[in-house]
């Protein structure tokens, strides 16, 4: 599928600055870059030295976000602190560290990494969509495991245990994409009722484990705490319609647009809305923790996998392919590695 307003022609620039070389690294890296709205390129960057504190991380793999990494393509992302262009995107990347100055003993070790600024010609927001990244190393995140698709998926699962643990568990999830979807999953492994999920695609309503209804066919209107994971502000209304009194609404979403309700049914409930924001470490930790004790699976959800010289067409089907759950780019043979 080819979406017209996306630069097909993936453009291979190399940035002025000649490369410098860190032991046996060279100071470059491949990365998405977002040029300007809908612009979309694949190009060699000059990195910046690394400090004392910094490593430098070969990653394998790097998740596409359709909530904020949308908006920065698209250029509807509101005034956001470091926001310009040209930017690399990106805050779902795992690697292996493979250089460090004061921190030795973690290289070889995969990690977690939640964005890096670290271009000579180019923003990082968030920055983590490249073949080579140079963070703190406090900012990156430790893993026991070997890298894996699934580990690009941390940062929503965070996001997603972030909005469940500050306040009641939500009875109802709205939007059954990734983040709806771990929302569900975390609800039920940290021990709470099943909650049912509201999706308005038929081709998104599976799961095991609870109830996905279309909004329309939902007879309920007594909800105490509903969740929402669309990033739709029109269905704001529809979540104070079958909300109890003294309902929740956790808008735990990204939005564009300025959110706004009809206030008399939300008064008339006496509602409270809470926002969810970032995820924190703890979130991460606390994931990784359900993780490894079986309580929480991240199969099924990473639905693709492309190559970063496939990236138009990658973030062509992230943002307009609904089977697409999940898009997850792969790294490894900007290192020499095997598929």
């Amino acid at each position: 599928m080819t979406n017209p307003a996306v630069d097909s022609e993936i453009r291979h620039a190399t940035s002025s600055r000649p490369p410098v070389n860190v032991g046996r690294h060279q100071l470059q890296a491949t990365a998405i870059v977002f040029e300007g709205q809908r612009q979309l390129g694949i190009r060699e960057l000059a990195l910046v030295e690394p400090g004392d504190e910094d490593v430098i991380v070969d990653m394998h793999w790097s998740g596409v976000s359709t909530g904020t990494e949308r908006l920065l393509w698209s250029s509807e992302m509101p005034p956001f602190p470091g926001l310009s262009y040209p930017l690399v995107p990106g805050y779902e990347g795992v690697g292996v560290i493979t250089y460090a100055d004061r921190h030795a003993s973690l290289i070889g070790r995969t990690v977690f990494v939640p964005g890096a600024r670290c271009y000579d010609s180019a923003a990082g927001l968030f920055g983590a969509s490249a073949s080579r990244v140079i963070v703190p190393a406090d900012k990156v995140v430790l893993l026991d495991n070997a890298p894996s698709a699934n580990d690009a998926l941390l940062a929503l699962a965070a996001t997603a245990h972030h909005a469940v643990v500050a306040g009641r568990p939500p009875e109802l999830v709205v939007g059954h994409g990734v983040l709806g979807r771990l929302i569900a999953r975390i609800t039920i492994a940290l021990g709470h009722a099943a909650p049912t999920a509201w999706e308005t695609n038929a081709r998104r309503r599976d799961a095991d484990d609870y109830l996905v209804l279309d909004p329309q066919q939902d007879t309920r209107a007594d909800y105490k705490s509903i969740c929402d994971a669309s990033g739709s502000i029109s269905a704001i209304d529809q979540m104070i319609a079958k909300s109890a009194h003294g309902g929740e609404i956790v808008l735990a979403g990204f939005y564009a647009d300025r959110p706004s309700f009809d206030f008399p049914p939300a008064f008339m409930r006496e509602m409270s809305f809470r926002i969810a924001a970032e995820w924190t470490q703890s979130d991460l930790h606390a994931v990784l923790a359900l993780r490894s004790r079986g309580l929480l699976s991240f199969d099924s959800l990473v639905t693709h996998i492309r190559q970063p010289d496939d990236a138009a067409a990658a973030y062509d089907i992230a943002f307009g392919d609904p089977d697409c759950l999940k898009m997850v780019l792969d790294w490894r043979s900007t290192h020499g590695h095997a598929h």
